[in-house]
This record gives structure tokens, sequence and C-alpha cells, in this order.
């Protein structure tokens, strides 16, 4: 079975063959190779990390030849463009980038260690959710998703956020996580509305909303929240579907008003960690490089073409998988 050669290291014959016989500086996708002058680049060679940093490539001819003959362990480019990448000295612009690792979904159904089939969908289910509020809330469409080894990166090269700084990046992370509790409060007139987060199906709001919705519809008993017991996760789990019906009004009033606001108070602390902030506020940070082998789990850093039907224990798997040996 392919699925029992997954997931472990390639040896170092094995990188060489990949690199020398199956990957094609094709395969790299044309954000990168079209700015390759503009990018850092950096290598692991013994799979310690990349330490191996500040590299410069004037052509793709050129990061071909290093690759085949290195075979790095792992390969890295950076989402900043500079004038000077070589000293990552006059930064131009970078990527806006959100990092969704399989292994750090906050609520996860498998249980597994690592990573598997079931947590590698939820993660592509959470990029896709994050892909339809960017575009529709935020207007922006100029985006690529790659599948990084354990999880994805959701790449945006639109103008309007290559040139934020870490802080507005920070803020977008927030908004699109449904990291903090929307205001329920609303003034006009001189008159006070009370609304909650349900009955508002626009904006914050509604991103808020949908992000709970796919918590609570993930939670397990086994499910750790700060302010949610035993008793009350019971609760939320045994009426949870209501929820696919958007029943919110209803589900609230059998939890409760009281223990509703622990419940959406908890999951508002563990929707920060649905992508990696880290990631999306380093203005040079350097990611894997797509069609790269990820050598520490034997599958390939693969840009996805349709997240509808991508599967990448078919798409992103090297052939040198197929002929081990059990």
């Amino acid at each position: 079975m392919v699925s029992d050669q997954l997931l472990k290291p390639a040896t170092p014959e094995e990188r060489r063959r990949y690199y020398r016989e199956e990957w094609d500086v094709k395969d790299i996708p044309e954000f990168i190779s079209n700015s390759v002058q503009k990018r850092e680049f950096g290598f692991d060679h013994m799979g310690r990390g990349p330490n191996d940093r500040y590299k410069v490539f004037r052509n793709m001819d050129l990061l071909r030849k290093f690759l085949r003959y290195r075979a790095p362990f792992a390969a890295y480019s950076s989402v900043a463009f500079y004038e000077k990448p070589q000293r990552r000295d006059g930064w131009i612009k970078s990527e806006l980038v959100f990092d969704v690792d399989a292994k750090d979904i906050p609520i996860r159904e498998c249980g597994c260690e690592g990573v598997c089939e079931v947590c590698l969908n939820q993660a592509l289910e959470i990029v896709s959710s994050l892909i339809d509020t960017l575009k529709g809330d935020l207007g922006l469409k100029d985006m690529y998703v790659v599948y990084s080894g354990r999880g994805y990166h959701l790449r945006l090269f639109d103008e309007s956020v290559m040139t934020m700084d870490s802080d507005v990046r920070g803020q977008i992370v927030q908004y699109l996580s449904g990291a903090e509790l929307p205001r329920n409060e609303y003034a006009a007139e001189g008159v006070t509305y009370k609304l909650e987060h349900f009955t508002i199906p626009f904006g914050y709001p509604q991103v808020f909303t949908d992000r709970t919705r796919y918590a609570i519809l993930h939670l397990t008993t086994e499910t750790q929240l700060d302010e949610v017991n035993q008793k009350l996760l019971k609760d939320v789990i045994k009426n949870r579907e209501l929820l696919e019906d958007n029943q919110w009004g209803i589900f609230r009033s059998k939890i409760g008003p009281q223990r509703y606001q622990k419940l959406i108070r908890s999951i508002a602390s563990l929707n920060m960690a649905l992508v990696d902030a880290k990631v999306s506020i380093d203005l040079k940070r350097i990611l894997r490089l797509p069609s790269s082998l990820h050598s520490m789990v034997s599958m390939k850093c693969t840009e996805v073409k349709n997240i509808e039907t991508f599967d990448p224990f078919k798409e992103a798997v090297p052939k040198f998988v197929y002929e081990r040996k059990g």
C-alpha cells in the first residue's frame, strides 16, 4: 500500500532520484519563476533546518542546475521581493500568506499524532472557507493554494495587500479566523439594540458565525476548551445538529444564554490557531518551494490547481514511493 510508505523520510538516494529523474523546473509555478531574481532562496541539506540561506538565482536554469546537483532535503523561497535578495536588503513587497498546518488545527476529528487523510481534508476545508471570505468580504482575487506536505499555504498577490505592514496583516488574520467576539450592541437614533452575531448575515459577524459553526460541528468529547466543562461540552455536541440548519436561536436557548457566552468566548480564543499568525505577519518569511520535495514525509510540495478535486495522496506522491518495498 502506498499509504504505508508515505509520511516516512526520503533517503538521500531517493532525493537524488526525484530531482534528477522526476522533477522538472517547469513544475515551479509562474508566481515564483516570474520573480526569481527578486527572491531569496534557502536550503536544508541535512534535515536540520534551512541553514543555507541568502541564495540568489539570476534565472530558472541556474536554479534547475542547483536542485539537480544538490538534491536538498528541503528547498525554500522568500515571500518577499528585494532589490538585493542576497542580503535581504531593499524590501519591495511581500506576499500575504496563510499557513494552515493539518497537525496544528485546533479541533481535529482524527486524533492522530501527526497528519493523516482526515486532518488534511479538514485543512483544505479551512483554506476553502478562507478563500470565500477573502474574495467575498475583502474583494481579493489574485491567490494560489500550495500543498506544503503537511498542510496548505494560501498565497496572495493582490497589490493592495503586498505592501501592507505586519500590523495590518495581523488584523486580517484575526478577521479571517473569527478570533474576536463581535460586538452585540448597536445604537441608532438614541436607541441601543442588542443583536447576537448569528442574526447579522454579513461582515465580521457572519465570518464569526461561520467559523464558530465549523468549530462546534467538529468538536469531540476529548476537546478541551477553557471555559467549557464536560457537561457543557456534552450538551453542545448533543444539540449541534441544529446549527446545520442555522437554528442558532434554538441552539442558544437549549445551551442557555450564560453558558452560550462561555462557549463562544472559548471558540473565539481557539479560532486564532486556525492559521499560523507568525507566518502571515512575517514580511521576510521563507516557504517551501512549490514542486520541491518535503523529504520528512516523502511528498511533493504541489500547487493545487483545483481545490475541489485535489487529493494529496494521488497528486503529491513522488514515483519513488511506489517503488519502495514494505
